[in-house]
């Protein structure tokens, strides 16, 4: 069993810019992603990444403003958020997929086994 534990949320102006941090117990190799949920709208693809860390791929909303890396030697994602509009308010997910493949990425939430328990992002205007 896998466990996620997030952090780095918070409340911040707009235009300002947080990181986000997620780290996962166990070594065995995990494609990773994060997600986000506002409130009264469905869990939305954020960003993800895969194991080794050479492949990324982002949500058009967040492209150019978002990073997603890794550091595998810490079993740790990040999400650096530049540039916070107050359209990106929400729960923040991390989630992670066991993964074979050296590369693959996963974009839809059903493909992930576990998740983080959230952490909560306010952009005020």
């Amino acid at each position: 069993q896998v466990q996620l534990v997030e952090s780095g949320g918070g409340l911040v102006q707009a235009g300002g810019s947080l990181r986000l941090s997620c780290a996962a117990s166990g070594r065995t190799p995990y494609a990773m992603g994060w997600f986000r949920q506002a409130p009264g709208k469905e869990r939305e693809f954020v960003a993800a990444i895969s194991w080794s860390g050479g492949t990324t791929y982002y949500a058009d909303s967040v492209k150019g403003r978002f990073t997603i890396s890794r550091d595998n030697a810490k079993n740790t994602v990040y999400l650096q958020m530049n540039s916070l509009k107050p359209e990106d308010t929400a729960v923040y997910y991390c989630a992670a997929r066991a993964s074979t493949s050296y590369n693959r990425i996963y974009l839809n939430p059903s493909e992930y086994q576990y998740w983080g328990q959230g952490t909560q992002v306010t952009v005020s205007s």
